[in-house]
């Protein structure tokens, strides 16, 4: 085998192995994408939460502020009232199941590195 026949198997061999480094990088570029893309949806459906308990404290406020006007009695032995509580207390705890999803997935994984603050 001569000088130039080693130089092309070489070269075979270095491109081989940098299409597998490409495939394997591809590989987890995916991945990460896709746990991005998890990760995205689940803080969108937190804040999506959030908005509606927003809206409901407006509600429940707003039904507060109406029996007590009135005087007639507590306002938080009334049966609106009663159930906007309990609403409220559904969303905050789909809200505190979604954040332990969270938890349990990145708890494994280590500190994360900060990332240096753009000026």
């Amino acid at each position: 085998m001569g000088l130039w026949d080693r130089i092309q198997k070489d070269i075979q061999k270095s491109i081989d192995e940098s299409i597998a480094a490409m495939r394997k990088g591809a590989t987890v570029a995916v991945e990460k994408a896709e746990e991005l893309a998890e990760e995205g949806k689940r803080r969108y459906r937190i804040f999506e939460l959030k908005m509606k308990i927003q809206s409901n404290f407006t509600d429940l406020g707003g039904k507060v502020y109406d029996l007590a006007a009135k005087e007639s009695k507590n306002p938080l032995s009334d049966a609106k009232v009663k159930s906007a509580v309990k609403g409220i207390k559904k969303l905050e705890a789909q809200i505190a199941k979604l954040e332990g999803i969270s938890g349990k997935k990145s708890s494994g994984k280590g500190a994360r590195k900060s990332k240096p603050k753009r000026k």
